[in-house]
């Protein structure tokens, strides 16, 4: 196995998670439409945090810095899902292949532990705490990444 073939197998998975992202998106956008539930803050309480931890501060005061925690919550899930793809795709790389099915649950559960371990390591959340509904809203987003992480990975092999 060359490092080449490695390189190439993670920007395949870089792209299956930046289209899983997208899937990720979608599906909780339409649930916030279909259930009239607002956004959730966690990403940028967690941006805060981890600026915090840092001894940095994210620049300007209200709205103005409201909108770059923000930003900066979205851009971490972007980063998270594109990250979680790229090291699924150096597994399938190195000769793991799973079917699409189970592929996507283990790409959904890297995503899952990829966002929320932060979150709860920081205090920003504690999934023990989740009623069903939370469990709904952050499981069946991911359950989506995976699926067309996983799908997209092997699309990439024919």
């Amino acid at each position: 196995m060359t490092s080449r073939h490695l390189i190439r197998s993670a920007l395949v998975g870089a792209a299956a998670g930046a289209a899983g992202t997208t899937a990720l998106n979608a599906a909780s956008y339409i649930d916030m439409t279909w259930r009239a539930r607002p956004a959730s803050a966690t990403p940028q309480k967690t941006v805060e945090k981890l600026a915090e931890l840092a001894g940095t501060d994210v620049p300007g005061e209200g709205e103005d810095r409201d909108n770059r925690l923000s930003g900066l919550g979205a851009l971490s899930g972007i980063v998270t899902g594109v990250a979680i793809g790229a090291a699924y795709g150096v597994v399938r790389g190195l000769g793991l292949r799973p079917p699409v099915a189970v592929g996507a649950l283990v790409a959904a559960t890297g995503a899952l532990v990829g966002s929320n371990g932060p979150m709860t390591v920081l205090g920003i959340t504690d999934p023990r705490t989740w009623g069903t509904s939370d469990w709904v809203s952050d499981v069946l987003p991911h359950l989506a990444y995976g699926a067309v992480t996983a799908a997209t990975a092997a699309a990439a092999d024919r």
